[in-house]
């Protein structure tokens, strides 16, 4: 089922938030222009202070790639040395490519991974399978009860991993060029800021952001049981806080696809720095994702959700659970309803279920993606790398939505190497 092949009748619906004012999306069609899908449609917001802007036009494919004048990588293909990696460098207006094909505002973290058993989730009273904030006493207690336990340090977040999953395929396409990729976000001065820097680096993923002086990089702690379920202990530090400057107002309005972290959403002091990233986004043509991330973290910030969704997203990631908070869904209910309904919403919306498969929603009607058979082992990162796989196929101009939906299915074997340097 090709998208540019779509025609859809107007509608007209209401977001499943009880306490604000309606947002309008008004979705006139799909069409193809040049070869790129484009989305005509025009929105209201939910929110008063924001006015009605019109129709805008904007191409889901973003690019003609045939057309783009290649980047001169330069010096950038030489080996770094384990010494180089330790210096931290930044991407000046003078060496940065023209164009980021994709740009990702997050929380910046150092991933402490291991695998456990049950009993040692329940000595410390930590429930199986979910995520949790904890302080810097906390994630010492936890760290000390893993002395003597194999565990792999990693420059981490969910955002991240996606970042590096793409950048991995950018470099293994056949035929094309190699993806700009790059971070924005806040770590500290401390070595483990020198650490997620250098590792992303590795990974072909430019953090674009300086250190915080005297600012202690956020840790998450990931705990696997034998069942291959993950418990995650996330330690915030400087990633509770992302500014938003003259800086990142010029890499946004440099980028084809902006990705913001929903974890971002539930921290007080980046709602306004998120708010004004798609802004400027909005006025560059930059399309805007934006990862659900956690369902604990949607029910605490339901609102900053469907206010950054509602009044910029272009692409939404969710898991089943995640669409179906968002969408005040109960569990008895499909993924593919949350996705259909999400997508009234939202132009382009993909739920994953698992080892169920997933849903690629587009106004109203929802394309089934059937899962590969395998024997999960860990499944830390998995809707991450899927998430790369259908950013990789819009950037590179896929229109059949079923074609997007089965780029991550292919995976060469080398993601479960590029969570080790990303």
């Amino acid at each position: 089922m090709a998208l540019s092949f779509f025609t859809f009748s107007p509608r007209v619906l209401l977001p499943p938030s009880s306490s604000s004012s309606s947002t309008l999306l008004h979705v006139e069609h799909l069409r193809c222009l040049d070869g790129c899908l484009t989305v005509v449609h025009s929105r209201r917001s939910w929110l008063s202070k924001w006015p009605l802007e019109g129709f805008r036009e904007k191409s889901i494919c973003v690019a003609n790639f045939a057309s783009l004048r290649s980047v001169n990588s330069g010096d950038e293909n030489e080996e770094e040395s384990e010494e180089e990696d330790e210096v931290e460098e930044f991407v000046t207006a003078s060496t940065s490519p023209e164009k980021w094909d994709a740009l990702g505002l997050g929380q910046a973290m150092v991933d402490f991974s291991g695998m456990v058993d049950d009993q040692f989730l329940e000595q410390l009273a930590i429930e199986k399978g979910t995520r949790k904030v904890i302080n810097h006493e906390e994630r010492g207690r936890v760290l000390r009860a893993m002395d003597g336990c194999s565990y792999k340090a990693a420059a981490g977040g969910s955002l991240s991993n996606t970042l590096v999953a793409l950048a991995r395929l950018g470099i293994h396409s056949i035929g094309g060029r190699q993806l700009n990729v790059a971070m924005a976000g806040s770590v500290g001065s401390d070595p483990l800021g020198g650490f997620f820097r250098a590792k992303l680096r590795r990974a072909n993923v430019n953090f674009l952001s300086k250190p915080v002086k005297d600012g202690t990089t956020g840790t998450v702690i990931v705990l696997t049981t034998q069942d291959a379920q993950r418990t995650m202990l996330a330690y915030q530090g400087t990633s509770s806080t992302v500014d938003y400057d003259s800086s990142l107002a010029n890499l946004v309005s440099k980028t084809r696809i902006l990705i913001v972290e929903g974890y971002l959403l539930e921290l007080p002091h980046t709602i306004n720095t998120i708010s004004k990233a798609c802004e400027e986004a909005r006025k560059h043509g930059t399309l805007i994702a934006v990862t659900a991330s956690d369902i604990s973290c949607i029910e605490r910030s339901y609102e900053h959700f469907w206010e950054i969704i509602s009044n910029y997203a272009d692409i939404v990631f969710c898991n089943s659970n995640e669409a179906r908070s968002l969408c005040n869904l109960t569990s008895k209910d499909s993924p593919i309803s949350a996705a259909r309904y999400l997508s009234h919403f939202v132009p382009f919306v993909s739920v994953t279920d698992g080892p169920n498969g997933s849903y690629i929603g587009v106004n109203g009607e929802a394309v089934y993606i059937p899962s590969s058979p395998c024997v999960p082992v860990d499944t830390c990162g998995a809707g991450d790398a899927y998430a790369s796989g259908i950013l990789y196929g819009i950037l590179k101009g896929v229109s059949d939505l079923k074609g997007i939906g089965m780029l991550p299915r292919g995976w060469p074997r080398w993601w479960s190497d590029s969570r080790e340097l990303g």
